[in-house]
């Protein structure tokens, strides 16, 4: 989310305008994101945008703030379909019981809630809007769709963790597609078109090198909180990716093989300058373990542990605690 985006929102709603509100913005109601879903697409957002008033201003300003603060926050929509099912009360013996009234009204609003569960509206939210609203923080939500006539949908205010695929190798095509799927901003690197081009990798960022090898990565600038996954074809290149990972200080490298190849490229890696504390840092094999053989397994493993790694960097141990309790683990 761009902070720009959030202020000119304000300063259209202090002017009395009806603000733009655009689907690049808000990929949540983009076409792709409500496919086959007769409940949300991009009209919905126009519809919000609509009865949007100055009263919302604190909301985006809240958001804003957000930004700034590097806090882990979002920006969510109550979208309503039907509004007296939206406002029935519809538990059943399964459910929770959220009191005697359903969504507080029929109409859709925007709402601020940040992982501390902060909520700020524009409306008095009844108990079982605040249980949704809670639940975007679960990324998007988890119980969008529980209850009828209405459904939720969220925008993260903070940016995606990078991880970069150093290989454009089979598993690294496998990969690409569930970090995806689960809100990572992947960038594959190869050398070879054959291999890394928009067919195999549509989604992802790509950088071709030149010259037939990975010289060229030591001239690329990683971020300290970025994620290195060492997936080289043939594992040829590994060496010099698990140096320019180490140099570059990233927050999480993994490298894929087996305990004799891992050998020798540990002394290449030391005879390059790294020290055997910054090998102790690569995970080796990366990916957590549950039997996983093929592209398609391993890349469901390594992502999971993408996730694992994502989640503690995101959320305080006091935090991790009170989740998993929760979950009574």
């Amino acid at each position: 989310m761009k902070k720009e985006t959030l202020e000119q929102i304000v300063a259209d709603l202090e002017a009395g305008k009806t603000p733009a509100l655009s689907t690049e913005d808000f990929s949540a109601f983009s076409a792709e994101a409500t496919a086959g879903n007769d409940h949300l697409s991009p009209a919905n957002l126009d519809e919000i945008a609509a009865s949007l008033s100055a009263d919302d201003i604190p909301t985006f300003e809240r958001a804003i703030r957000a930004i700034d603060e590097g806090d882990l926050a979002w920006l969510g929509f109550k979208v309503v379909y039907d509004a007296d099912e939206a406002q029935a009360n519809t538990d059943n013996e399964v459910t929770k019981k959220y009191g005697d009234k359903g969504s507080a009204d029929g109409q859709s609003m925007v709402f601020f809630c940040n992982d501390a569960k902060e909520i700020v509206s524009s409306r008095e939210p009844s108990p079982r809007d605040i249980f949704q609203m809670k639940d975007v923080t679960r990324g998007p939500s988890m119980h969008n769709e529980q209850f009828e006539g209405l459904t939720w949908v969220s925008e993260p205010l903070f940016g995606q963790t990078r991880v970069w695929l150093l290989g454009a190798s089979d598993v690294a095509v496998e990969l690409t597609k569930l970090a995806d799927h689960v809100g990572f901003h992947v960038i594959v690197v190869d050398y070879d078109s054959a291999y890394l081009n928009e067919d195999r990798f549509p989604g992802a960022e790509r950088i071709l090198l030149h010259g037939g090898n990975f010289d060229e990565l030591a001239n690329m600038p990683a971020h300290s909180e970025d994620y290195v996954c060492v997936l080289t074809r043939g594992h040829m290149f590994d060496p010099e990716s698990c140096v320019w990972a180490c140099e570059n200080d990233v927050h999480y490298v993994g490298m894929m093989g087996c305990a004799g190849k891992n050998s020798t490229v540990h002394d290449l890696v030391i005879q390059a300058g790294i020290t055997e504390a910054d090998w102790d840092r690569i995970k080796r094999p990366i990916g957590l373990k549950f039997g996983a053989k093929t592209p398609a397994e391993l890349a469901i493993a390594i992502v999971a542990e993408l996730i694992d790694v994502r989640y503690k960097e995101r959320y305080s141990e006091a935090a991790r605690e009170k989740h998993e309790a929760s979950l009574g683990r």
